[in-house]
């Protein structure tokens, strides 16, 4: 026992291990979520999440000393997200013709996304930390993290919160459009990428190129806005 303390000791002064569990958890979600036919409810995000979280359980390592080795994958989202530009790019002649109501749905749709959820845990009795961390949650988890650490909230709950909402988003989302007769893909990829930040929007290219691009532009979008005007009004609730 003294000897698997020690080994771990060592792994853990190097990122190696929190990334190859990182990569391993994620690697055995995309291997759940393709056997049960990629079903919209359990992404591998969240299956692997659950996994890495047993696997925390298990092993004696808690969350600051995993963090500080897998921190890195993390930076990571930043290019990613960036890449998308390039579906942006090959759709830009359809999104330059609604840019006058993509621009209103932004200003509207944003701040009701934050608005609403804080409302409803406020209600519940939520500290304000806690309201402070639910209001990015429609936003890259990046940029939510570095909101709700700025403004008071807890990044870790913020990561948290931000997964669920991307799930919500992308299973309930085109369930609602659906029910509502409206079969326009720009309008459902908007709307996934507006709620559902990046997890909605991977299931948004699974439908069809165009929504995975106005999902694309909802989620750059929103969280731009949503990085300028939390900072201006949550200082003025709290």
């Amino acid at each position: 026992m003294q000897q698997l303390n020690a080994l771990l000791d060592h792994l853990l002064q190097t990122p190696l291990l929190p990334v190859a569990m990182t990569l391993i958890a994620f690697q055995l979600g995309l291997q759940l979520f393709n056997r049960l036919n990629r079903p919209a409810w359990l992404p591998p995000i969240v299956s692997g999440g659950l996994i890495l979280v047993t696997l925390l359980a298990l092993l004696p390592m808690d969350y600051s000393q995993y963090y500080a080795g897998a921190k890195w994958l993390s930076f990571l989202l930043g290019p990613a997200t960036v890449a998308l530009a390039i579906p942006l790019f090959l759709q830009f002649h359809r999104i330059r013709a609604l840019m006058l109501p993509i621009s209103l749905c932004l200003l509207l749709g944003a701040p009701l996304a934050a608005g609403l959820a804080m409302l409803i845990a406020w209600g519940l009795g939520a500290d304000p930390a806690t309201l402070i961390s639910i209001a990015p949650k429609s936003v890259t988890a990046p940029i939510a993290v570095s909101l709700a650490e700025l403004l008071g909230g807890i990044g870790s709950l913020a990561v948290g919160i931000v997964a669920l909402t991307g799930v919500v988003g992308s299973l309930f989302a085109p369930l609602l459009c659906r029910w509502m007769g409206c079969s326009d893909e720009r309008i459902l990829g908007f709307v996934m990428g507006l709620n559902g930040h990046g997890i909605a929007t991977a299931r948004a290219f699974e439908i069809s190129p165009t929504a995975g691009a106005f999902s694309s532009l909802a989620m750059g979008l929103t969280g731009a806005y949503t990085a300028l005007f939390l900072p201006l009004l949550l200082p003025l609730l709290f």
